[in-house]
């Protein structure tokens, strides 16, 4: 009988690598969330949101709002995110969709 031979150290893992989701251009956003079926990242040199939902990513005109929060608000059936930003509270129905 052979004697047992010493295991081979496991190999490190190579860094996961997420994809951008959001539109190219727009840099490195300063905060990104995710809640739910929803994600967002915050641009604020381009007064910029990129919200994602349902796979469906839209951008939206931040104005002087500085996105620093989310959570989630039930709007009848369906749950969508508000943001906190400087001013208080901002929903996605107050800013301005980019097309």
């Amino acid at each position: 009988m052979e004697p047992m031979k010493p295991m081979q150290p496991m190999a490190p893992m190579p860094p996961m690598e997420e994809k951008d989701w959001w539109p190219p251009g727009l840099g490195s956003p300063a905060s990104v969330g995710a809640q739910d079926e929803w994600r967002y990242a915050f641009f604020p040199g381009e007064r910029r949101l990129a919200v994602e939902h349902n796979g469906k990513v839209t951008q939206y005109d931040t104005g002087d709002h500085a996105i620093v929060g989310v959570s989630q608000r039930q709007e009848g059936s369906a749950a969508a995110p508000v943001f906190t930003s400087q001013h208080g509270v901002v929903t996605l129905a107050v800013l301005k969709p980019i097309s």
